[in-house]
């Protein structure tokens, strides 16, 4: 009889947030204010008033309903157990004095740091960019280096340059994925609020592009690099996003999608989606 099919690896599982291994970072270290993302205003360094004992949100499963989107959308990227777990032993803020400052200030490095790797993990897949895999796996080793760092060597990095450096090859791969390709470049447009139905979106230039409440209803977006694109609010609904490029689920979590919404294999759809069920990453859309 032939063997069984060995279950498929999950390469990025550690750059997906694991609560349970970390000490609340993303509740306590950033800070926000009163708006349409948080119901209250919270100082940097002061815990969450929804944050429990045990370290878990209090109102998890009804943060949009509570007036916390923000924080529903917000993804780490796995950098919070990263941190606590690897970074600092498993120390944490709460049982170790003078500890929160330091975990703090290295949380929004190590995040940077794990988005990187999470982009590069999917520039790897693309055989259109074969030529550059070598420089691919490079970047993939020296970010990972960087994130085993010291927290003082953490807090030291200079992370906007390691960024431009990733930015630039990343590009390099959207060009060579996206190549005969005859779709604008719209990078950084103010797309706000458009009905882009009937725009040439597919396979288009989308990098960092303002998309906030946007028409894309049923859009075939094809390989559209949608690095950095806000999609706050875009409507998605039956729209297909499966095949587009650097696509994270924070924007995925911020969009208005439904079941009929196609997605990358890698994200989970929604649970606030109309009529989605809740996948898991890598289960057919």
């Amino acid at each position: 009889m032939p063997s069984p099919p060995l279950p498929l690896v999950d390469e990025r599982a550690h750059l997906r947030a694991d609560c349970a291994n970390c000490a609340a970072l993303c509740c306590v270290a950033p800070a926000f204010a009163a708006s349409a993302d948080f119901a209250i205003d919270k100082p940097a360094g002061r815990p969450c008033p929804n944050l429990r004992d045990d370290d878990l949100c209090g109102i998890h499963d009804r943060l949009r309903d509570r007036g916390f989107p923000g924080c529903a959308v917000f993804d780490c990227f796995g950098a919070g157990q990263h941190v606590t777990q690897g970074t600092f032993a498993g120390r944490t803020w709460r049982e170790t004095a003078g500890l929160a400052g330091p975990m703090f200030a290295v949380l929004p490095v190590m995040r940077q740091l794990h988005e990187m790797l999470w982009y590069l993990s999917e520039a790897a897949t693309h055989a259109a960019a074969a030529s550059l895999h070598g420089e691919i796996d490079a970047a993939r080793r020296r970010t990972e280096r960087a994130a085993d760092g010291t927290a003082e060597e953490l807090s030291a990095m200079d992370v906007a340059a390691a960024r431009r450096e990733v930015g630039d090859l990343l590009e390099r791969v959207s060009e060579l994925v996206r190549s005969g390709s005859r779709a604008p470049d719209r990078r950084g447009a103010d797309l706000i609020g458009r009905d882009l139905r009937r725009a040439r979106l597919g396979n288009a230039g989308l990098r960092g592009a303002y998309l906030i409440g946007a028409d894309l209803r049923g859009v075939d977006l094809g390989t559209a690099d949608l690095l950095g694109a806000d999609l706050r609010a875009a409507d998605v609904r039956g729209a297909d996003l499966s095949r587009c490029l650097f696509l994270t689920q924070p924007q995925v979590t911020a969009a208005r999608g439904d079941s009929s919404t196609r997605i990358p294999g890698a994200l989970t759809r929604p649970a606030h989606w109309s009529g989605g069920a809740v996948d898991r990453p890598g289960t057919s859309r």
